[in-house]
């Protein structure tokens, strides 16, 4: 399709093929449109489509459906359940947190690499390990007046052993985690 363009322009008048690569953009100057080069693509060497910042910058994600509804329960469910557990396993140690999903803050951190517990524990990273960073981080909890946690698993994590030995010494210990599992 190119050359097929190329090749006419060429052939009806070499003179038009300047004006063809080049794009009208608005300057600043006297309001007048000027031309800009665009490179060899068709893409601008420096604005994006909007014409508004550098192409290097990340465009923000256009909804699929720009009228899509927010439902009710997607607007309030940080409030309704404000505080989320997260549990990070490695090969060497075990640490969980309680956070805040509106303020992103953390309320209470266990883990098996801080020195109270680290001193105690035979592994830092077998079932036992893990149930003790439960009952720790359940006592810093509700020292913080947190009684209630949801809980959804990463996608690599399948809510079984360790992750499930953490949660469940949680809820033994009096607070209540609920799991959501998609």
């Amino acid at each position: 399709m190119l050359k097929h363009a190329y090749h006419k322009l060429c052939t009806h008048g070499g003179g038009k093929l300047r004006h063809c690569l080049n794009t009208q953009t608005s300057g600043f100057h006297i309001g007048q449109p000027r031309f800009a080069p665009r490179s060899f693509f068709g893409v601008e060497d420096y604005l994006d489509d909007d014409n508004s910042r550098p192409y290097t910058y990340k465009k923000e994600k256009k909804s699929k459906n720009p009228d899509k509804h927010i439902s009710f329960k997607q607007r309030t469910v940080a409030y309704m359940e404000p505080f989320t557990l997260d549990v990070f396993i490695s090969k060497r140690f075990v640490s969980a947190s309680l956070t805040h999903r509106v303020t992103s803050k953390q309320v209470a951190v266990a883990g098996t690499n801080s020195k109270d517990i680290k001193a105690v524990l035979k592994s830092r990273s077998d079932i036992p390990a893990c149930l003790a960073v439960g009952r720790i981080l359940s006592e810093r909890a509700r020292e913080a007046d947190v009684y209630t946690a949801s809980y959804t698993p990463r996608e690599r994590d399948k809510f079984e052993g360790k992750i499930r030995a953490v949660v469940q010494s949680l809820i033994d210990n009096g607070i209540d985690v609920k799991v959501y599992l998609d």
